[in-house]
């Protein structure tokens, strides 16, 4: 990968103030400082104007990270990678650029619960947060509720064009909880309206052919399907459960040879299970 050109003072001087929109500045600031043989004084203020940016991004970000809602502990820095088939952590690495959202496609991840879905797309959605990105995360349920709210008060309109100022909206757990003809209707109306114009980030453990019990009617649902399929990135989580594998206890060290060969019993004594049924 080539590296970018430095700049020059001047010039990164005269960028940093058309970043702020600064333009009569950006024109008449080195000429006169040049003029007067302050040519050192560039220096310093780039300096200062670059530390005037940096703060400004990080209040953009603490901005963007309040209204995203995303759960604070689902980073890549908590995601065990190490789970996640190479071809698949590879692939969320790639998505964290943000590069997909510039052609409005959508993520879909399927999988069992507790095999890391949510963790994962969280992930993505907080390194696009740090990008600067506009991201919503939002439980399936939650979002639709409050859609057939502002229908009812006749504001769905409205609510669809706030919504519309994300660049990315995180659906968590489709399907999860069985819709309502009501409900679907709105869900479906968001996912039309967003339709190659913004993204969607999906979790969801029904494959598409148990969709039908989303959306409840066959045409809406491949419709639904059509749509968010069209320009997709499909994630596949084919791992064991991520809270299934920490609540198993860990076996009793003793002597190898009285290990050797023994098999896991259960994990509750076979008494103590048939009392609690």
């Amino acid at each position: 990968m080539l590296t970018p050109p430095v700049l020059p003072p001047t010039a990164q001087l005269t960028a940093l103030l058309l970043r702020f929109g600064l333009t009569t500045a950006a024109e008449e600031i080195v000429p006169r400082l040049t003029q007067a043989g302050q040519q050192a004084a560039v220096a310093v203020l780039v300096e200062v104007f670059d530390a005037e940016a940096d703060t400004r991004r990080q209040r953009r970000i603490a901005r963007l990270r309040r209204v995203a809602r995303l759960p604070l502990g689902k980073t890549f820095e908590t995601l065990d990678t190490g789970r996640l088939p190479p071809p698949l952590a590879q692939r969320l690495e790639e998505l964290a650029t943000g590069a997909f959202l510039e052609t409005a496609t959508n993520v879909l991840a399927f999988g069992l619960p507790g095999v890391g879905k949510s963790h994962a797309l969280c992930a993505v959605g907080h390194a696009l947060v740090e990008a600067g990105h506009r991201v919503l995360f939002t439980p399936v349920y939650a979002l639709v509720q409050e859609l057939l709210s502002a229908k009812r008060d006749l504001e769905l309109p409205r609510a669809l064009r706030k919504l519309d100022l994300f660049e990315v909206i995180l659906l968590d757990d489709l399907g999860y909880v069985q819709q309502s003809p009501e409900e679907a209707e709105v869900l479906f109306t968001l996912l039309a309206e967003r339709y190659e114009r913004r993204s969607v980030m999906v979790t969801s453990n029904l494959v598409f052919s148990q969709w039908d019990r989303i959306f409840r009617d066959q045409m809406a649902t491949a419709a639904a399907i059509d749509r968010l399929v069209h320009h997709a990135v499909l994630l596949e989580f084919e791992v064991p459960s991520y809270r299934t594998d920490r609540s198993r206890p860990t076996p009793p060290a003793g002597p190898p040879a009285a290990r050797r060969g023994r098999q896991p019993g259960p994990l509750l004594p076979r008494r103590r299970r048939a009392s609690t049924t």
